[in-house]
């Protein structure tokens, strides 16, 4: 069965690193095991994590991401990680839910900020939020620059589920592009996950930037 229970770390204390990483749709918090490792072992992080029905659209997930951050501990470096629709949860709550005053960055992993092409493919309501035409997309564009919150958009240039692949690239922020990765495969590839682990353990400091690196 489907575990939705919140997994929040034990011994938490203020100016940890707390990591929570967001799933996609039909996934489980069980596809960020070697990413999680890796952020445990290398970041000595804090991580935290949800699981959430498959079908359910971007605002609904985003408070329960806030019921998750509130049984944190005041004064952590809270650092939010989401795949494909993680990643768009991960701003909504950011820019939606008063997360700007506590999330240090956000990370997105093939995450279609511009929505996708295939998104007839996916049930009615996330197929909603995913849709080009989405209000919520188009509301988490608009607001993007109304927060100092760093940002950090990988893509897959292999994407079959993001299409185009460039939907990925948040407005705001620097963007990783992954030439030979599917969308999927993100999660798992060691330079991705080095990547985030550099990211956490050293923000970057320069949240409005734009800058598009190709590996």
């Amino acid at each position: 069965p489907l575990d939705l229970a919140h997994r929040v770390p034990e011994g938490v204390r203020p100016g940890d690193d707390v990591v929570v990483l967001v799933h996609g749709f039909m996934a489980t918090a069980g596809v960020f095991r070697p990413m999680r490792r890796a952020l445990e072992e290398r970041a000595r992080a804090k991580v935290a994590s949800f699981s959430h029905a498959p079908g359910e659209g971007v605002e609904r997930i985003a408070k329960k991401l806030h019921r998750l951050v509130e049984k944190l501990p005041e004064g952590v470096r809270l650092h939010l990680v989401g795949h494909s629709l993680g990643g768009l949860v991960a701003r909504y709550y950011v820019q939606e839910l008063g997360g700007a005053a506590k999330v240090t960055q956000t990370i997105s992993i093939a995450s279609p900020f511009f929505g996708t092409k295939v998104a007839h493919l996916f049930p009615l309501l996330v197929g909603k939020d995913l849709h080009r035409e989405s209000e919520v997309l188009a509301r988490l564009r608009a607001r993007a620059h109304e927060h100092e919150v760093p940002h950090l958009s990988l893509l897959a240039e292999a994407d079959r589920v993001v299409v185009p692949e460039t939907s990925a690239m948040f407005p705001v922020g620097e963007v990783v592009s992954f030439r030979d990765r599917g969308h999927n495969s993100l999660l798992y590839d060691p330079r991705s996950i080095d990547l985030i682990v550099e990211r956490v353990r050293g923000v970057d400091p320069c949240p409005k930037s734009r800058r598009l690196h190709t590996i």
